[in-house]
């Protein structure tokens, strides 16, 4: 088994004896995908909803929801992954700070996007743990597609 770490605003894929992990979801929101059948899993750290207002080629298409999830499918799916089998669980989309209106809070945004993005792949999310006021850490298991949450707050919840 070997752990591989997820940065801000990144993605990476892996097999079943991989454990992709993802630390200090706050606003950002983790998506874990995974093709059970093909062994095939994938694990975002979105920071931000929308590229569409973002100029400029050298951005970095995994901070988006609108971008990182279809290109990880994608290369999910060059991996060997059925792109009708893949199921998603997501966490994060915290409101860590005060918000004066729903424009600042950019993880319900986040979430939004990411529920958007999964929609228009045709991707059903299976479970979430989402929203509220505290950060998370996500462990995602490609040996069954477990993801476990860990946060100070809430302490262990498991997906």
């Amino acid at each position: 088994m070997s752990n591989i770490t997820v940065g801000i605003s990144d993605w990476k894929i892996g097999k079943p004896e991989d454990v992709l992990i993802t630390y200090a979801l706050g606003s950002c929101v983790g998506s874990c995908l995974i093709d059970q059948k093909a062994g095939i899993v994938g694990l975002s750290h979105i920071m931000l909803p929308d590229s569409s207002n973002i100029g400029g080629k050298d951005v970095n298409r995994m901070k988006f929801a609108d971008t990182a999830l279809p290109d990880m499918v994608a290369a999910m799916v060059k991996m060997g992954a059925d792109p009708r089998k893949i199921q998603a669980k997501i966490a994060g989309g915290a409101l860590m700070f005060a918000a004066r209106s729903e424009q600042f809070n950019i993880g319900e945004r986040n979430v939004a996007a990411v529920k958007q993005a999964l929609s228009k792949l045709k991707i059903p999310i299976v479970a979430s743990d989402t929203g509220l006021n505290y950060g998370r850490t996500v462990y995602f298991y490609g040996s069954d597609g477990k993801v476990v949450i860990k946060s100070t707050v809430k302490g262990i919840n498991v997906l």
